[in-house]
């Protein structure tokens, strides 16, 4: 289930608001800039594109957003590389555009740092997360990842993470699937 936690930068042992109703968590991050919706999920087939299945709401994302393209990304507990891509994004960064996610199964933790609360958002299956460009955040995927996600671009080859430098990612809980 999609749980939003918010603590104050300064403060990882103190939740302010700790929630899983869709509604609160859209709102809550509405008012720091990122997208939040819930979509219903489809069932798919064994081997089905889920592209080629949310396609309308793609559509529609790339109508309002401007996003030239689309893939999906997988990751599953047996991947060999599980380790060295989940460090590769635990410290703060930013990156030139938006982040978009629509997550078609399993999880992960996006952490985001703006206006001196830290929001950590534990998106599931039916997630839809956008973080705009320029805001400070990481992501965390579990020792043990298992998601599939699509994801938008404006210009993938021009997605990159450029890390500010601080710390704070190391002060605040990670993503420990049940």
């Amino acid at each position: 289930m999609s749980r939003l936690r918010v603590y104050a930068e300064d403060a990882p042992e103190a939740v302010l608001l700790d929630t899983e109703e869709g509604a609160v968590i859209a709102e809550a991050l509405d008012r720091i800039g990122v997208r939040f919706e819930r979509w219903p999920l489809r069932d798919l087939a064994e081997g089905e594109d889920p592209l080629v299945a949310y396609a309308p709401e793609i559509e529609r994302l790339k109508t309002e957003g401007g996003y030239l393209s689309v893939d999906t990304v997988a990751m599953r507990p047996d991947h060999p590389a599980r380790a060295e891509l989940r460090t590769k994004f635990l410290d703060e960064h930013t990156h030139g555009e938006d982040e978009v996610r629509f997550f078609v199964e399993g999880e992960g933790l996006f952490t985001l740092h703006a206006e001196g609360r830290v929001h950590a958002m534990l998106c599931t299956a039916g997630d839809l997360i956008a973080v705009p460009a320029g805001m400070k955040h990481w992501f965390d995927m579990g020792p043990a990842p298992r998601f599939t996600a699509i994801r938008l671009f404006l210009n993938p080859d021009g997605w990159i993470a450029r890390f500010t430098g601080d710390a704070i990612a190391s002060r605040f809980p990670r993503h420990e699937p049940a």
